[in-house]
């Protein structure tokens, strides 16, 4: 269930690891996934089904997961996702929540001093330092980043390499 980078990659592989039956199920059209269209066709030439504008309901479990109901969507003249009332049900044996997250960042001011954001992301600076001395960060919640666990792999590789050196030369200073 979900639309993005991380649902394309749990179906393909379970496919690939010989699941017979693998649908991603994504409430909106194919236009508003997250995931790109080439991961979208990486999927069906994977044998994967996309579904698309359908929201889970329920899960139908009886000593195990049976299937999950779902409900068509349609997008209101207001753009606006509605379900339609009309339902579905698809067999299933394991459901994957692939929905996603959203950085928050009023959170983190009831904690610590503002950290520089722009457009709800955190800035960071080559090293992956934010705006506090203390700080780095990297992965989805950065601004720039492309979304992909390769990235935010790559960029804990470099926090790490910069807050080594920090403490080091913290150590060395006091």
């Amino acid at each position: 269930i979900g639309g993005g980078m991380t649902a394309i990659d749990i179906a393909v592989q379970s496919k690939r690891l010989g699941a017979a039956n693998v649908d991603i199920v994504y409430r909106r059209g194919p236009e508003q996934m997250g995931a790109s269209f080439f991961e979208q066709a990486l999927a069906q030439t994977s044998g994967v089904t996309l579904r698309h504008w359908a929201k889970p309901r329920r899960v139908v479990v009886d000593g195990g997961v049976q299937a999950v109901e779902f409900e068509k969507t349609r997008l209101t003249d207001d753009n606006q996702l509605k379900g339609t009332g009309e339902t579905f049900l698809l067999e299933a044996d394991i459901v994957f929540k692939a929905v996603g997250q959203v950085f928050a960042p009023g959170v983190l001011s009831e904690i610590t001093p503002s950290l520089d954001l722009y457009k709800g992301k955190l800035l960071v600076d080559d090293d992956r330092k934010t705006s506090l001395q203390t700080v780095w960060a990297g992965g989805d919640c950065v601004y720039g980043n492309d979304d992909l666990t390769v990235s935010a792999v790559q960029d804990g590789k470099v926090a790490a390499i910069a807050i080594d050196r920090f403490l080091r030369e913290e150590g060395a200073n006091g």
